[in-house]
């Protein structure tokens, strides 16, 4: 039984990935720090790894405790993995909000016009006058130094103890529906409360993600824990598929992020 079998065709990459990782830690005897993984990647490698492996383990850390991007640590069993071995600074910033308002796109955006992998920046946190980020240690002098503007916005960066970090914990309303397929479409239909035919065009039109990735194929299977994201309507997920109905419907739970 081929393990790709459990993951989708374009996780296939990131599973090889995490393989190498795990045959690493085992070969030489040391640990093995990931950059940032989203909530989706976390989760393979914890299918991957598992929970009662008898040789390695893993841990996540992404700053605070509600953080969504984390890093991982792959370590052989005896090692004793600690806050600080994640490398992760916190970073945060002012801006006067009364002129402008900047939101987490454009702080994203800012960071990418500067050439910086989006593995290597965590969460960023926004409000109305301020907002934080955390980042891998080795580039904060790189970015201390050059992200000086957002939206032409002139902004300062200081390094903050991660003991400060603002802690936001997400609020999802959960919600059971009877659905006649696990297809992406009919069960964005259902989540956002729209006609099929809006769904599927969001969806071919590249403004729906499933988990972290565009699909544009309105027919995909969901599987239970997926995450998805429509653009402008905001993030859901496939909390558990609760069997069928006996006309051979599907009936599942699902929650919404509340704004």
């Amino acid at each position: 039984m081929s393990i790709y079998q459990h993951f989708r065709k374009h996780e296939h990459p990131f599973v090889d990935q995490v393989l190498s990782w795990k045959e690493q830690v085992e070969r030489t005897y040391s640990y093995y720090l990931t950059d940032f993984l989203d909530p989706r990647e976390q989760q393979i490698v914890t299918t991957l790894i598992g929970t009662t492996n008898e040789e390695i383990q893993f841990s996540f850390f992404g700053g605070g405790n509600h953080t969504e991007r984390k890093r991982a640590i792959i370590a052989p069993y005896y090692e004793d993995i600690r806050d600080q071995d994640f490398d992760l600074t916190l970073l945060e910033g002012s801006f006067p909000e009364r002129f402008v308002k900047i939101q987490h796109r454009d702080i994203l955006g800012a960071f990418m016009s500067l050439g910086i992998d989006r593995k290597k920046i965590g969460d960023i946190i926004v409000t109305d006058d301020m907002f934080q980020l955390v980042i891998t240690s080795e580039l904060a002098p790189y970015i201390m130094m050059n992200f000086t503007k957002v939206n032409n916005v002139h902004i300062e960066l200081k390094e903050r103890p991660k003991s400060r970090i603002l802690e936001k914990k997400d609020e999802w309303v959960h919600q059971h529906h009877t659905v006649s397929s696990l297809r992406l479409d009919v069960v964005v239909k259902e989540i956002y409360q729209m006609s099929r035919k809006d769904a599927v065009h969001y969806i071919k039109g590249n403004r729906v993600k499933v988990n972290f990735t565009d699909i544009d194929d309105p027919s995909v299977p969901l599987l239970a824990h997926d995450l998805l994201s429509v653009r402008g309507h905001g993030r859901s997920k496939l909390v558990e598929i609760k069997g069928k109905t006996r006309k051979d419907k599907f009936r599942i739970m699902t929650a919404r992020l509340k704004a």
